[in-house]
């Protein structure tokens, strides 16, 4: 059993049983989508994101170990380790407990408590803290030697030394601790003659808040305006805390003489102000903001999840449209597979228009490629071009629809998008990448660095390794929840199948081109590198349609083909009978197939995957239309009701696209007649909904919105 299962259980309040398993699992090389999806009876039935809490958890108890490791090495070579420290040390799982114990044993840098206790110091601050000498001044003159060279110089090298056991006294520190939990307030001023340049924090110029109740949001706006020069920020308790009191009663003893005394509260409350508040300050400054960051990456990773499980067209024949003005609008067409069949430029708009010529140029592409659907970018002239393409009339029935253009110009300028498309530009590969958004958002959007996409908040501010790995597993969990389909999935794609990785993606890539399409899941055991545990990892999430076993194109893991055969035999059918025959399905009693390995939660996801292999768990994709009276901010008025696009959630609310340049403002406080905390309860990225107009900032090109009522 792993070391840290029972530390795990409790920080989680998930069950030790659950938590050995999957660390045993992770240990043994399965990944988080294979662990959630096919080993349901070891874990309990845990998912996808409780088993990476675990695993991150585990991470911080090994690095802590290690911590601890080097700290009881550091004091055992000082000669200083007790035995009951080192129980203290073995003891504690909190690192801000453990790095208190080892701050009076931490190797200092030139401090002034060091330098004192260099002159001969020590014994005299020893004295004090004694706090029994009456004449103190008198006792101190027997230290005047060498750099000491008056009383109170060596008073006040003494207090240097009091002053910092002040601040490396655990109960001190956690006292402090306390007062600024409770107590603890975030102050911003604007920093003077820069109030022109940071209007866009003008509601942070002289702002304060308890620290407890500052949303994550809030703070990380906060920290920007101070990286960027135009904020003083700080962390503090109210002025009237007695946190100065509170301390003294650890340091000052009731039979004290009064001479002692008195430099005894001088040290403690040069202590508090000079090392042990501005500490405290810092690792509260870094908890807040540490919080903020996790809070903001969790959001722009559910952003992100709901993002690449949009609603796919699907396999159609797709023309793509990059918009814009001045240098045409590139065209593409796409066969169903999403390849290139043609592209050209057209010209509806000034300052070249030519409206006839453009016109019968999509029409005649329309009809050559028996165009379904039409993707128009939605960035510059996306609005007018969508306005063009609607007044046109085709041979067949063509819907046309809005498609996000954020991150197609990362990709099209990326290493991949040469590979893809040596012979094309930028503008023939910006708009190859709209049309495939349509048909398949997930395979395109895989393609672009997350946080290029557009649904973060405050993303450039965040640990940005915390950020990368929240983003990649998302990523992972959302291309296997929907599974590929081996024969037609790019390198890009396969790289996140559980159990694969680049070059093992590559290879299914080269084999499929040499020998051509895979026709059974076990021919994927002939490819280079795929051993035993890689296929057993990635099986599951390979399709492979139109295969002679129907289970090779479902989420139906082979090592579970044997007990499907089994049920098909007991009711004397074959297994594509069991699949397409639904009464033939009821007649099975699941609990006869329960054993050891399998259990109910298998047996009910093999049942309901015989129902409809390899179904796709995103939902069906719906047309839309923006307002066409509305083409800029202009055009709005306060009482407006629009047809809107959720775009980006944040903790404060939704950003919502009206097809105009500027986004509109949803506050958490306007979603709903009901009051509501997280805006995920109201809405989804890409949701169609309908908005009011309150209020338009112009000035700002800030637009305020709500949905109280529609």
């Amino acid at each position: 059993m792993n070391i840290f299962s029972s530390l795990i259980s409790g920080a989680l309040q998930i069950a030790e049983r659950q938590v050995s398993s999957v660390l045993k699992l992770l240990e043994e090389g399965a990944t988080i989508p294979f662990i959630s999806r096919y080993r349901k009876e070891a874990t309990g039935g845990l998912d996808e994101v409780a088993i990476e809490q675990i695993s991150l958890q585990n991470e911080r108890f090994t690095e802590l170990q290690k911590r601890k490791d080097t700290i009881l090495s550091t004091i055992t070579e000082q000669g200083k380790l007790t035995t009951e420290l080192a129980q203290r040390i073995a003891d504690t799982w909190q690192s801000t407990e453990l790095e208190d114990l080892y701050l009076p044993y931490k190797p200092k840098r030139r401090t002034r408590a060091e330098v004192a206790r260099q002159r001969g110091l020590e014994p005299l601050a020893n004295i004090l803290q004694a706090q029994r000498e009456m004449d103190i001044e008198k006792r101190a003159q027997q230290f005047l030697k060498g750099d000491v060279a008056s009383v109170e110089e060596a008073l006040q090298g003494a207090r240097d030394i009091v002053a910092e056991r002040v601040s490396e006294y655990e109960g001190a520190r956690n006292t402090v601790r306390r007062t600024f939990e409770r107590e603890g307030v975030i102050t911003a001023k604007v920093i003077k003659g820069k109030e022109e340049a940071a209007a866009k924090y003008a509601d942070y110029f002289d702002f304060s808040e308890p620290l407890r109740r500052c949303s994550s949001h809030r703070l990380l706006a906060l920290r920007r305006g101070e990286e960027e020069g135009f904020l003083r920020v700080s962390i503090s308790p109210a002025e009237d805390t007695p946190c100065m009191e509170r301390l003294t009663q650890f340091f000052l003893r009731r039979e004290a003489s009064k001479a002692c005394a008195q430099q005894i509260q001088i040290a403690v409350q040069d202590g508090y102000k000079r090392l042990l508040k501005p500490s405290i300050e810092s690792e509260f400054a870094a908890l807040s903001c540490e919080k903020a960051e996790v809070e903001a990456v969790r959001v722009f990773a559910e952003n992100l999840k709901q993002l690449l499980l949009a609603a796919p067209l699907g396999q159609k024949r797709v023309m793509g449209i990059d918009p814009g003005f001045r240098t045409g609008c590139k065209v593409v067409c796409l066969d169903a597979q999403g390849v290139l069949l043609f592209n050209k430029a057209i010209f509806p708009h000034p300052p070249k228009s030519d409206l006839v010529g453009a016109g019968q140029s999509l029409q005649q592409l329309v009809t050559r490629y028996e165009v379904e659907a039409i993707a128009i970018g939605n960035g510059t002239a996306g609005r007018e071009t969508e306005s063009f393409v609607s007044s046109l009339h085709f041979d067949r029935e063509v819907t046309v629809f809005m498609v996000s253009e954020n991150g197609a110009s990362v990709y099209s300028a990326s290493k991949l998008a040469r590979e893809e498309f040596p012979d094309q530009d930028v503008t023939v590969r910006g708009a190859v990448s709209i049309a495939r958004r349509l048909m398949d958002p997930l395979a395109e959007l895989v393609k672009i660095d997350p946080k290029s996409i557009g649904v973060g908040q405050y993303q450039h501010d965040v640990n940005q390794m915390l950020l990368k790995r929240s983003l990649d597993q998302t990523v992972i969990n959302c291309v296997n929840a929907v599974g590929v389909n081996v024969n037609t999935a790019s390198q890009h794609l396969l790289i996140y199948i559980s159990g694969l990785g680049p070059q093992l993606a590559q290879n299914i890539v080269d084999y499929r081109a040499q020998k051509g399409p895979f026709k059974a899941r076990k021919d994927l055991l002939a490819v280079p590198r795929m051993g035993a545990k890689a296929f057993e990892q990635s099986a599951g999430f390979l399709r492979i349609a139109g295969a002679k076993n129907p289970l090779d194109n479902s989420s139906v893991h082979p090592e579970r083909y044997a007990l499907v055969e089994r049920m098909a035999r007991d009711l004397g059918c074959s297994v594509s009978t069991l699949v397409s025959d639904g009464k033939m399905r009821e007649k099975l009693d699941v609990k006869k197939y329960v054993s050891a390995e399998v259990g109910l939660p298998t047996l009910t996801d093999i049942l309901k995957e015989l129902e409809k292999p390899g179904r796709d768990p995103r939902q069906a994709l719906e047309a839309f239309s923006f307002d066409p009276t509305v083409r800029s901010i202009d055009d709005l008025r306060e009482g407006m009701e629009l047809p809107a696009v959720i775009i980006n959630i944040t903790n404060f609310g939704a950003f919502a696209d009206l097809g105009i340049h500027e986004s509109g403002l949803i506050h958490v406080s306007q979603m709903a007649d009901r009051f509501i905390t997280n805006p995920a309860e109201v809405v989804s990225i890409h949701q169609h909904v309908r908005v009011k107009v309150l209020e338009i900032d112009r000035k700002r090109n800030r637009i305020a919105l709500t949905m109280k009522g529609l």
